[in-house]
């Protein structure tokens, strides 16, 4: 009974208040913060049973090897998420009688989504910038940040939320980049194994980096109409804050 009545408050916690609308946005980049955390444990842990090599690297190169292993979980989990609302979730799609326009839809999946992402943005960001520049130089702080700026608007906005997935499909080529630099590190330039994925990073990067953008923006003239809306939006609010200031 103990156990029973344990795992109902549980449930009902999650369910009212960290899966709560008021809370959701916060509660998703909480999560993906302290996954990005037990990502970088379990890459150390895993890498340093498992792969000979790791233990012969730097210490540095060795926190660049487990940063990596946060970056593909990243990847792995929000292409996927993005895969499935762009192509597969009725969410966004034309065909459903759904309320509203597609720029200003959003769920509670595919917000919570986009929270963990800004969760891995802000911890990978924190990681380069307290190891400046041995993670990566200033382009990939700027990168960062503007990745980490745009998909918290998208999640706490609630808008264009279709189109941000979009762009996060690109991430399919992450793991595979990371794959590049693992070989090579790990003394396998000239192996199989190297070549085999440079094919396989210029086949995501063509799929997911230009052909999914053509794509995009095909779908955003298609729609023009309504991410015109986007627009009609930021100028009512605009509208409304300078008449707050006249009446002040």
């Amino acid at each position: 009974m103990d156990i029973k009545s344990y795992q109902s408050h549980a449930e009902g916690f999650v369910k009212h208040y960290l899966l709560a609308d008021p809370f959701l946005p916060y509660t998703s980049v909480l999560t993906g913060i302290f996954l990005s955390k037990m990502a970088y444990d379990l890459t150390e842990s895993f890498s340093s049973i498992h792969i000979k090599s790791y233990s012969a690297l730097t210490k540095m190169k060795r926190i660049e090897w487990n940063n990596r292993g946060i970056s593909t979980l990243h990847a792995i989990f929000i292409s996927l998420m993005a895969l499935y609302f762009v192509f597969f979730s009725d969410l966004f799609s034309d065909q459903r009688g759904l309320h509203g326009l597609i720029v200003f839809r959003s769920s509670l999946l595919s917000s919570f989504g986009l929270g963990v992402s800004v969760g891995y943005f802000l911890a990978d960001l924190g990681m380069i910038i307290w190891l400046y520049p041995s993670l990566g130089g200033s382009e990939y702080i700027l990168h960062h940040f503007l990745s980490g700026v745009a998909v918290a608007y998208s999640l706490f906005s609630g808008e264009a939320q279709l189109y941000t997935y979009m762009v996060l499909i690109s991430e399919v080529t992450t793991p595979e980049i990371n794959l590049r630099w693992y070989l090579d590190i790990s003394g396998l330039k000239r192996s199989k194994g190297y070549l085999l994925n440079g094919v396989a990073i210029f086949l995501a990067w063509l799929v997911t980096r230009i052909i999914l953008f053509i794509y995009m923006f095909y779908h955003v003239y298609t729609h023009y109409d309504q991410c015109n809306e986007l627009d009609v939006v930021w100028q009512d609010s605009e509208g409304v804050d300078e008449n707050s200031s006249e009446k002040i």
